[in-house]
């Protein structure tokens, strides 16, 4: 076992991302520290609702991460207890008009190039779906590789799967980075002390970009905050992850305007979860009602069943953007020894295994999975 405060590799971060790096990594047979200023899922993860979607993702390099993902959280589920919550439910994506309809098949037809299975619901076969969506709706895409987990209890018992190759140190901030003489990273200071290692990954989520700027590097990381109303526990009214074709263009959008669209889907739990609304506006945790409002509108448009249903709370979460809509994953090509595994915003748990394999690939020298280049965290420093 490695000493107290050295291990092969640091992961600053325990959501869902660093505890997918951290299992990937104790796999590859290597010593993980994972070290967070607050609790296991404290952040950006312990906010999400779970999704595992390709639904929403267009041809390219995130539906490529998407796709591998899927096939990665089918192996963790047989592998995690089943308080993960996973759940192959599929999702719908439906449209109110023959304009968005043809949006949505233009849209499917590129996925399907790219791996993706999407069958078309015509308007009278979605209440065979969904009994309970609104009539009048023009039709709809169901696609049955989307899913859901409990995310939090998904980083915890990632955490877990890792054995004894993997240690907590929680409540410890990071302050610095230390580094050589010439450079390379060697471990991280914290509030607690020095802990070394020859690599450091940022899985620090929506503070990624701060703490890049402890080893003297620029990653543009924003925040991008999202609201969530949790319903009272109901039967299964809904069955898949629903929403309207209007959220695949604000998922894509760099707006920091305010953008709500009709994300709906029922839990193992009972409760329904509502969302989604996208907007930067710092770390404000402010409740909005004009979003609540909107996004209560617009889930009871969509299901009308629930206009008599109690909403029981409402939290925010910070979804942690990166300006091209890409992850960083990888090797920092500035300081050597340093790895980045943040900015997939309101994807990180979807994507999350995919990111820890490829992080684990980058460690051991194995050979990834798939092409790196499009998340190399240098990205945006070459384009300045």
């Amino acid at each position: 076992m490695p000493k107290r405060n050295t291990s092969d590799v640091i992961v600053v971060g325990a959501g869902v991302i660093g505890a997918a790096c951290a299992y990937y990594a104790a796999r590859a047979g290597l010593s993980v520290t994972v070290i967070d200023r607050g609790p296991v899922a404290g952040g950006t993860t312990g906010a999400g609702e779970g999704n595992l979607l390709v639904s929403d993702k267009e041809p390219g390099p995130e539906l490529e991460l998407a796709l591998l993902s899927t096939g990665l959280w089918q192996e963790l589920a047989e592998l995690l207890p089943p308080q993960i919550e996973y759940e192959p439910k599929g999702g719908l994506v439906v449209a109110s008009g023959e304009a968005g309809m043809g949006a949505l098949r233009d849209f499917a037809a590129g996925q399907d190039r790219a791996g993706v299975r999407a069958e078309e619901v015509p308007a009278d076969r979605l209440n065979d779906l969904e009994p309970h969506l609104a009539p009048g709706l023009a039709g709809g895409f169901h696609y049955p590789q989307d899913a859901q987990v409990m995310p939090a209890l998904a980083a915890a018992h990632l955490l877990r799967a890792g054995g004894g190759r993997v240690r907590l140190r929680l409540g410890h901030e990071v302050t610095g980075l230390l580094t050589t003489a010439d450079g390379s990273v060697r471990g991280v200071r914290t509030v607690a002390g020095d802990v070394h290692a020859p690599y450091v990954v940022n899985a620090a989520g929506t503070w990624g970009g701060e703490l890049a700027r402890l080893a003297g590097v620029e990653l543009p990381v924003l925040p991008r905050r999202g609201f969530v109303l949790v319903t009272e526990p109901l039967p299964r009214v809904v069955r898949h992850k629903v929403y309207s074709a209007d959220y695949v263009a604000d998922v894509a959008s760099g707006s920091a305007a305010l953008q709500t669209s009709a994300v709906v889907e029922g839990t193992p739990a009972g409760p329904v979860l509502i969302g989604a609304s996208r907007e930067r506006v710092g770390f404000d945790t402010t409740l909005s009602t004009e979003v609540v409002r909107r996004l209560a509108a617009q889930a009871t448009a969509l299901f009308p069943v629930l206009a008599g249903v109690r909403a029981m709370r409402t939290y925010a979460g910070f979804r942690p953007y990166l300006p091209d809509h890409l992850p960083a994953i990888g090797h920092d090509p500035r300081v050597p020894g340093l790895l980045h595994a943040c900015g997939h915003e309101g994807a990180g748990i979807g994507l999350a295994p995919a990111t820890g394999l490829l992080i684990a690939r980058c460690l051991d020298g194995g050979e990834p999975p798939l092409d790196l280049g499009p998340f190399n965290p240098g990205r945006f420093q070459a384009a300045a």
